[in-house]
């Protein structure tokens, strides 16, 4: 299986797959849902694996028109709103959002920014640090929601105005949080807003030396875009048949309950249990933003090419 580097499963419940299909799972890890989908891409008809999982909606059009997969759909009904394309099957979503330092904001005497607009006032200058949308996925999945707030004709300069209150930007996710965030970085960094997930501060409090009484971060549900992943059969699969059973595994009722506390993401099977860190501290906006696949299929590139001049040069 090709995925990206946030992909992780819990050994037990691989291991109980791998017994009762008879299959060996190998997963190989290539980036981020940007960089996997460039490698399945220039692998076409010759993968490097049977099943790729971890294309997003902000790629999925890419990859479908190059034609990487075979069709193949899955059981397992999930909600009309995940099933983007016959193609593939939609197993988990998620949220990129702006996530604040709540003991940053405390400690300086200033509420947290609200809204896209707030980040571009003096108060929160030189504070936010975002991702290359060329290069991360959750830039682009934040690129996109400033597309779905200011619309095609105003998105671009409100980034020539965050960018003028001192945005950083980062290449990758983890350059962003792990090492510029305030929380990520465990007081070592110097930024207190950073895009991330909705489902970020759950993995702070889960993977807290000593378990706090509150999540450290919050999350700008105004800011927050939806992303969906998918696993798709791919063409030219050496073993197509247990390819299938491998994408039967993934939206199973057994690795979807799995699925929160390795991957940080939502299950798409709304019959789903989810765990106490997820339903207290991982906020699931009443109206998440969206652009159609259609028009990120049609623009994505012009967007990426005009975010790299209005922000970069």
């Amino acid at each position: 299986m090709l995925t990206h580097d946030s992909f992780r499963v819990s050994p037990a419940v691989l291991a109980d797959f791998e017994h009762r299909s008879g299959l060996r799972v190998r997963v190989l890890r290539s980036g981020d849902a940007g960089a996997l989908v460039n490698q399945a891409i220039l692998s076409a008809g010759h993968p490097q694996g049977d099943v790729l999982y971890g294309v997003d909606n902000t790629f999925l059009s890419r990859a479908v028109k190059a034609g990487i997969f075979t069709p193949y759909r899955a059981p397992a009904t999930v909600p009309r709103q995940f099933d983007l394309d016959p193609a593939v099957n939609p197993v988990d979503y998620g949220d990129v959002c702006v996530n604040y330092d709540k003991a940053w904001y405390a400690e300086h005497r200033l509420a947290p920014p609200r809204s896209f607009e707030d980040l571009t006032r003096p108060a929160y200058r030189d504070q936010l640090v975002v991702q290359n949308p060329a290069t991360s996925s959750p830039g682009l999945a934040f690129l996109l929601g400033t597309v779905a707030t200011y619309g095609p004709a105003g998105w671009a300069g409100w980034w020539k105005r965050v960018r003028a209150n001192g945005a950083l930007v980062t290449d990758t996710w983890s350059e962003a949080y792990d090492q510029r965030f305030t929380v990520g970085s465990q007081g070592r960094g110097d930024r207190p807003l950073v895009v991330s997930y909705a489902s970020s501060p759950p993995a702070e409090v889960l993977y807290a030396a000593e378990r706090p009484s509150t999540a450290p971060s919050g999350v700008l549900v105004d800011t927050c875009f939806r992303q969906i992943e998918f696993a798709g059969l791919l063409a030219g699969a050496e073993n197509p048949a247990g390819g299938r059973k491998l994408i039967d595994f993934l939206v199973s009722a057994e690795f979807q309950r799995d699925l929160p506390l390795q991957e940080f993401m939502f299950p798409v099977r709304p019959d789903t249990p989810l765990p106490r860190e997820f339903t207290e501290y991982a906020p699931l906006p009443a109206r998440p933003l969206t652009v159609p696949a259609g028009e990120i299929d049609e623009h994505r590139d012009a967007w990426i090419a005009e975010w790299t001049a209005s922000v970069l040069r």
